[in-house]
């Protein structure tokens, strides 16, 4: 029998995510409109914890900046980007294409559509929610289409699927803006991206649904390993192969869902971040998949910092400066792997 040993999780890179994650939160909170020390940002985000009391030298409105402005963002920023990392990552593995991104299955489509139903019906309020709720009907759509051909159905075969579904439901978004033709702004202002936060609420939303989604798929990242030499091997070293596809995807699409539904449809975050993991610590989804999660939170942390500061006071959709970033370096990507390759 064929025993599978897959590199253990570096430290040093591990190490190096946590404190890309420490930088990202201090930057963020530290930098904007008003400029904050960042060594009594660190202590005063040190205060925050039980049992800590350090004198920062900040006044009561600069405290209030950090803890009721700032923070709440910078933690939003951490939590998405860790979840489209993370999925982006699972659903690498999943369908053994490092080209495969969180959106694949429909999530986006079935987000804008709920999105654009709630904004064009003026149900600003249940927006989220929409969102939420049309990504998880995508996602579940897709799946019973990409079942329905019986045992013998393959990735490829969820992959068309989440492409009809997708195209589907953009049509009928599609058309409900040239119904609503005075909610396009609005709409594609949420398609573009955005972290505003209303004080803590958008984090006490997206954060259940992010402990479900990383304790789930950090808990099965080894059966990622074993999938990845194929259905026979994996069967015949006691993995059920199927159970585990649909128990990952069912995690990340969770996970993307819920962030998605909070920020809107952030672009080239779930490709970028572990395909970049991938060439510097290994091809093992031990450790790409935790170091996806810290360095895609640290990333979209430090890409809403420049979208809110570029050309303050006004900002940029956040899925721009994403883009702006992702695309060119992912030609990068593509580049030095076919030269390899050849």
């Amino acid at each position: 029998m064929t025993t599978l040993r897959p590199a253990r999780l570096n430290p040093g890179w591990l190490t190096a995510g946590i404190g890309a994650v420490l930088v990202a939160l201090i930057a963020g909170v530290a930098l904007g409109p008003v400029t904050l020390p960042p060594g009594s940002v660190a202590a005063e985000l040190l205060n925050l914890l039980p049992g800590v009391n350090l004198t920062s030298g900040l006044n009561e409105r600069e405290i209030a900046i950090i803890t009721e402005l700032r923070l709440p963002r910078v933690v939003l920023g951490l939590l998405v980007g860790a979840m489209l990392s993370l999925a982006g990552g699972c659903y690498q593995g999943v369908f053994r294409n490092p080209l495969a991104d969180p959106y694949l299955l429909g999530v986006a489509a079935g987000a804008g559509l709920g999105a654009t139903m709630a904004i064009a019906f003026r149900a600003g309020p249940l927006l989220p929610l929409a969102a939420f709720a049309g990504a998880g009907i995508a996602v579940v759509v897709t799946y019973l289409l990409g079942v329905a051909g019986g045992r013998d159905r393959s990735s490829a075969t969820l992959i068309l699927a989440g492409v009809a579904v997708s195209s589907f439901l953009a049509a009928i978004q599609t058309y409900l803006l040239q119904r609503n033709v005075d909610t396009i702004r609005e709409v594609y202002s949420w398609l573009l991206g955005r972290l505003a936060t209303n004080g803590w609420h958008e984090v006490t939303l997206l954060l259940p649904y992010a402990v479900v989604t990383t304790v789930v798929v950090l808990a099965l990242r080894r059966e990622l390993d074993v999938l990845s030499v194929g259905d026979t091997e994996a069967a015949s070293l006691g993995l059920h192969p199927q159970r585990s596809r649909m128990i990952l995807l069912a995690a990340a699409s969770l996970g993307t869902a819920a962030a998605v539904a909070v920020s809107g449809l952030i672009g080239f975050v779930g490709i970028i971040v572990p395909h970049v993991v991938r060439l510097l610590a290994g091809g093992s989804y031990r450790s790409i998949l935790p170091l996806s999660l810290l360095f895609g939170a640290a990333f979209l942390a430090l890409a809403d910092l420049f979208a809110r500061t570029l050309i303050a006071p006004g900002e940029l959709p956040i899925g721009v400066v994403t883009a702006f970033f992702g695309a060119p370096f992912f030609i990068l990507v593509l580049r030095s792997t076919r030269r390899v390759s050849v």
